[in-house]
């Protein structure tokens, strides 16, 4: 289904999407969780892109499997047989974009050569799902290679700075990543005045909180929190729950 989502404004408040995949829901980038959040009435999907040894773009958002299956080896370290064998539930990109079809999809691209970039735009591309997704990078070199690959695909900046903001914009990124605790007027006015839309993700850059505000880890934010997200008008955020913005029901995982 060819839809817009990222490049037009929000027809009603923020975009909700479920960050990888609605890990609040089932676990996380699985296609249960997909599922789950599209039941719960999330307009997008935010999931994790790596590669493992045999060249396999598949939806993991740590390096390793310390976190998700007590083991340490990276994913780049292991063919996609052996990543299956360990992590079932572990998706392809290509899966990942027919499970998540008709909703919009966010792509956390965890890779860094310009080559394994034109493969996933092309990948997209030959699911015919362009339109509907946005790809995260993070670094300036690699949005303006994008952007020369594809002038259709929609680019979000995850970059650590908000000063390079203008820097993005020139390179071709439509949307700008803040995170919760600098989700300020100030800094979404000068990501707005660069051109880009304001995407925030809540919580902190990490999985354990420390005594700072936030006082939750990536993915998971309070209704105070996320009121004080919604006072500076957002065009989408990134959380673990998007019940918490559709009120949907719960939903059967």
């Amino acid at each position: 289904m060819a839809i817009d989502l990222w490049k037009r404004a929000p027809a009603r408040g923020p975009l909700a999407v479920a960050h990888r995949g609605g890990a609040a829901l089932a676990a996380e980038n699985s296609i249960s969780a997909f599922k789950a959040a599209a039941a719960a009435g999330a307009d997008a999907i935010e999931t994790d892109v790596r590669s493992t040894r045999d060249g396999v773009p598949v939806c993991v958002h740590d390096a390793d499997l310390h976190r998700l299956c007590n083991d340490p080896r990276a994913v780049s370290d292991l063919d996609l047989a052996t990543l299956r064998s360990l992590l079932p539930s572990v998706m392809t990109l290509g899966e990942a974009l027919e499970a998540s079809d008709p909703l919009g999809v966010l792509l956390d691209i965890k890779l860094s050569d310009e080559d394994q970039i034109a493969q996933i735009i092309a990948d997209v591309a030959q699911h015919d799902a362009t339109r509907r997704t946005l790809i995260g990078l993070r670094k300036i070199t690699l949005i303006d290679s994008a952007r020369r690959l594809s002038d259709d695909i929609a680019i979000l900046a995850f970059l650590e700075d908000r000063a390079c903001a203008d820097a993005a914009r020139a390179a071709g990124a439509d949307w700008f990543r803040l995170w919760q605790a600098s989700a300020t007027p100030p800094l979404s006015d000068a990501v707005r005045e660069a051109g880009m839309r304001v995407a925030v993700m809540v919580g902190q850059p990490r999985s354990i909180a420390v005594p700072e505000y936030p006082p939750f880890p990536v993915g998971r934010v309070d209704q105070q929190g996320l009121e004080r997200i919604l006072a500076i008008a957002p065009d989408a955020i990134l959380l673990d729950d998007p019940r918490m913005i559709t009120r949907a029901p719960t939903a059967s995982t």
